[in-house]
C-alpha cells in the first residue's frame, strides 16, 4: 500500500495543524496523480486531498476539484474509492465513477468548466 499526504478533516477534536498520512491502494494513488498532473498546468483549477469521515481506515481520502474564474466557481467533491478511471486527453480530464454493467457517472473537466453526466452509457468496440 502507498501513503498519501492529505489535509485533516476539520473536527472538534484536537488535530495536527499539518497534513496527515493515509494508506491507499496503489491504483488510487495513480488516479490522484493523474488529476494533480492535469490541474498543475491549468490556470484557475485546484485539486486537494482531504481525510474522509471514516477515521483510521485505509483509502479514506476525498478529492476536491475546484475551478475559480472571476465570479464563477465550481467544485466536484468525491471519495477516491468512487473513481474507476482518470484519463487525460490533453484537452480535458475525463473522470469515470462507479461503473456497473456498462453504466457510469462521468465528469469531463475542461480548462473553462466541467460537465457531469450521472447516467453515462459506456460503449465498447
Amino acid at each position: 500500500m502507498a501513503t498519501m499526504q492529505v489535509h485533516p478533516r476539520p473536527t472538534p477534536e484536537e488535530r495536527a495543524d499539518g497534513e496527515i498520512e493515509v494508506e491507499v491502494d496503489e491504483d488510487l494513488a495513480v488516479l490522484a496523480g493523474t488529476i494533480e498532473d492535469w490541474v498543475a498546468y491549468r490556470q484557475g483549477w485546484e485539486f486537494t486531498l482531504h481525510e474522509g469521515h471514516d477515521f483510521g481506515r485505509a483509502n479514506n481520502v476525498e478529492g476536491r476539484l475546484l475551478l475559480a474564474q472571476g465570479e464563477q466557481a465550481s467544485t466536484l467533491i468525491f471519495r477516491l474509492e468512487q473513481l474507476d478511471e482518470a484519463t487525460d486527453t490533453g484537452e480535458e480530464l475525463v473522470l469515470r465513477f462507479e461503473e456497473q454493467d456498462g453504466i457510469a457517472r462521468l465528469a469531463r473537466v475542461r480548462p473553462n468548466g466541467l460537465d457531469v453526466e450521472l447516467f453515462h452509457i459506456l460503449t465498447f468496440t
